[in-house]
């Protein structure tokens, strides 16, 4: 029966999550009608918009013609109305001159018809009808009345839809998750010159599989990429996948998306942990900040979420410590200690921590969670911290096991912290210029928490980080160090002293 029961246990299980995929897959069909729905919609104006733009083209180019037209007829119909009227006036003159040469021609007095005769000869003689042009000086030819469309006409019965751009395919061995940077690489199926750009999305997720409709982030959209590969900087890991997508885009429409590509972006995420810290550090999110008011600020219960670094963090009862994760006392005496709220217990690590100006003295590092409430960091055998004085005189040390080494280093307001808990590796660099400070090489036999101290300043943690390029490359060099278990030594410096912890 027992059997029975977890045969049908595992059905169910299989059925229900067939039944979500189904709902989700009805859920994207939904989604696509939509889709459908509104990118016809944007089509059809588009269109009209697209021909619109083409009569309004013709129509201007039919008003220039016809202005050219009219400018011509008017210029010939004025030619030829100065021409008819010069005509005129000779036709006139001309009859004028015969009627009068017919009346002399009637005289019988030859003394009056020899004077007569010789007056009208002079008159004939000049009369405008011998000096005018009788023929047309504008041909009646209209010389721009030459459209002819018939090219054009075939070029636009062969007008077609612009074809919609092909599907670009991410290409996976190109694409380079490192140092916070996502860069995708992609390709066309087949090349096409009317690709005008390209459009990148992508959105950070917990799972590797398909899509959700619902309960999902929307896309971050990168639009007009003009290259083949595109580099997302600046980003914080606090997602275990990245889902990348892309799309072609030529002058009018864009094509369909490429299927989906999930990227694993590893990164270290953790908080702080306020519910165990010292009464003296104010915690809100990833700061940390020294109060001098010994708690009280921390006895007024907080206002709305997301306020300012400037809001005070509510007295945790020891009924909410002993729920809060870690079970364990507040640090207490000169221990202003807060930890991580996420142990490291096997991989790669990396995160920061970055002191603000006033800060006089502080320590980041890491320990095992048995650290004591009035202990320090590096103080004991089972805690490692780099610490920086700016109190009287400024000083960079090393500290394990209450044994401290001065470090002949600039001071930095920025650390960051390697941790391979697999290889026994923990190294400090200074993160502005990703210079070694210290490195531990020993043999990590419980889980390590990331651990803060400070005193007068505060101190920023930036968590969602990955192992940085450079890092990843020096600790390869590191890896062939000989050092016994738990020894504590500058790289490439011979461990200076070896302990078991």
């Amino acid at each position: 029966m027992g059997e029975q029961r977890e045969d049908l246990q595992r059905i169910v299980s299989t059925l229900a999550n067939k039944k979500d995929e189904i709902v989700n897959f009805i859920d994207i069909l939904k989604q696509t009608i939509r889709n459908v729905q509104v990118n016809s919609s944007n089509v059809f104006r588009e269109l009209d918009k697209e021909f619109d733009a083409l009569h309004s083209v013709l129509d201007e180019m039919k008003e220039s013609m016809a202005n050219t037209i009219q400018q011509e007829r008017t210029e010939k119909i004025q030619a030829l109305n100065n021409q008819l009227g010069q005509c005129s006036s000779a036709l006139e003159s001309s009859e004028e001159l015969l009627e009068c040469a017919t009346t002399i021609l009637n005289i019988k007095n030859p003394t009056e018809f020899s004077k007569a005769a010789r007056q009208i000869k002079d008159r004939i003689t000049a009369c405008p009808a011998f000096r005018i042009c009788l023929k047309p000086t504008i041909s009646d030819n209209m010389s721009h009345l030459m459209v002819d469309f018939t090219l054009e006409r075939h070029v636009l019965q062969a007008l077609k839809f612009l074809p919609v751009p092909k599907v670009p395919e991410i290409n996976t061995a190109a694409c380079l998750v490192a140092d916070n940077c996502v860069t995708v690489a992609w390709k066309m199926p087949e090349e096409d010159s009317r690709v005008d750009h390209f459009v990148l999305e992508y959105k950070k997720t917990d799972y590797d599989g398909l899509a959700r409709v619902k309960d999902e982030q929307p896309w971050e959209v990168i639009d007009y990429v003009k290259d083949y590969v595109y580099t997302l900087s600046g980003l914080k890991f606090d997602k275990k996948y990245m889902t990348v997508r892309v799309q072609a885009c030529n002058k009018a429409l864009a094509g369909d998306y490429s299927d989906p590509v999930t990227l694993e972006t590893k990164a270290f995420v953790f908080g702080l942990d306020d519910t165990s810290s010292h009464l003296n550090l104010k915690v809100e999110e990833n700061y940390v900040e020294w109060d001098p008011t010994g708690g009280k600020g921390q006895e007024k219960a907080k206002g709305k979420e997301n306020k300012g670094r400037s809001g005070a963090s509510p007295k945790r009862t020891s009924a909410s410590r002993s729920a809060a994760k870690g079970c364990r006392d507040r640090f207490t005496g000169e221990s202003y200690t807060v930890l991580g709220d996420t142990a490291i217990e096997s991989g790669e690590h990396y995160w920061e921590a970055t002191a603000q100006k006033d800060c006089k003295s502080y320590s980041v590092g890491v320990t095992y969670r048995n650290l004591g409430k009035f202990d320090q960091l590096g103080k004991t055998n089972s805690s490692w911290c780099i610490h920086i004085n700016n109190w009287l005189q400024s000083t960079l040390s090393a500290k394990h096991n209450n044994k401290s080494k001065t470090l002949d280093l600039p001071i930095t307001d920025r650390i960051g912290v390697y941790c391979n808990f697999d290889g026994g590796q923990l190294m400090f660099y200074n993160a502005n210029s990703m210079e070694l400070l210290y490195a531990f090489k020993t043999k990590f036999t419980q889980p390590l928490l990331p651990g803060f101290m400070v005193w007068c300043g505060g101190l920023s943690v930036s968590t969602c980080l990955q192992v940085p390029s450079v890092v990843k490359a020096f600790q390869k060099s590191v890896n062939g160090l000989n050092s016994s278990t738990c020894s504590l030594y500058s790289v490439p410096v011979m461990p200076i002293e070896s302990s078991h912890c």
